[in-house]
């Protein structure tokens, strides 16, 4: 039985109703009931719901990069990732604050970390404290009008063939990390502006919240969101959807616990 049959058993045997649909179209923030649209003709309502719609990251058009994902290929830097390339070189592809703080972070466990950027430099993504962290940083090189074009390996990743498009000219380097930073966008089209969201779109929730982003909502309560609860009332946002997520299953996996905590107790002084 895999995780994913076993937790669809354990929902069923605390009495949870599974519904299986292509996913929600449209939230619709009414009272007393929130409504959410799962198709033409389909809307559920809820006193309460949990928002876990996740993000997709952009990825470098790479054919078998999928193949390589967790295996060599990295979407977060953590102290795990940190750990798996001690004193080894590691390729980071982006040029925003996300790829340069994970630069900063890794240079002080591998041998070196190369930055591929599409651009001349970092001066137009990138923060002024991070670049000049990177410059001042002797195991930190930084890779303009760089690109990764293909990954090899055997069940891992084991070589990198990297584009120069200045110069036309293409290398193989034998690279067991790499390290996607190009940023991810949040799945939250559907939630039809009704919670507040960050700049990127990321849901914002509890103290991240502004008071005039709570007033703008209607919030009509008078304590403040608790935590992981959004801009309305009983609308929660748990994992990669949230603003300020670490990205990591094992956290994603603990805000939805908290999370239920806070809706068994929204619902029960509703």
């Amino acid at each position: 039985m895999d995780l994913t049959t076993r937790a669809y058993a354990q929902a069923l045997k605390f009495g949870a109703e599974v519904m299986i649909a292509k996913g929600a179209v449209r939230l619709e923030c009414r009272s007393p009931l929130y409504g959410v649209a799962i198709g033409d003709d389909a809307t559920l309502t809820a006193r309460a719901l949990i928002i876990a719609s996740g993000a997709e990251y952009r990825k470098p058009s790479i054919d078998n990069l999928k193949q390589f994902e967790g295996a060599g290929v990295y979407h977060a830097a953590t102290q795990m990732e940190a750990q798996l390339c001690a004193g080894e070189e590691v390729f980071i592809v982006g040029g925003g604050n996300s790829a340069g703080q994970a630069a900063v972070f890794l240079a002080s466990a591998a041998q070196r970390v190369h930055i591929f950027v599409h651009k001349d430099g970092l001066a137009e993504t990138m923060s002024r404290y991070l670049i000049r962290r990177i410059e001042e940083s002797p195991s930190i090189q930084l890779q303009p009008n760089c690109e990764i074009v293909a990954l090899e390996g055997d069940g891992h990743l084991e070589s990198v063939r990297w584009l120069d498009s200045k110069t036309g000219m293409s290398r193989t380097s034998s690279i067991q990390h790499v390290f996607i930073m190009a940023g991810a966008v949040p799945n939250t089209d559907w939630l039809n502006r009704c919670v507040a969201v960050d700049d990127k779109g990321f849901v914002k929730t509890g103290p991240d919240i502004s008071k005039d982003e709570l007033s703008d909502a209607g919030w009509s309560l008078t304590r403040p969101p608790y935590l992981f609860e959004t801009s309305r009332p009983g609308v929660f946002a748990v994992g990669d959807v949230r603003a300020g997520n670490i990205k990591r299953v094992a956290s994603a996996v603990g805000e939805g616990s908290i999370a239920i905590s806070f809706v068994h107790r929204f619902v029960n002084a509703s």
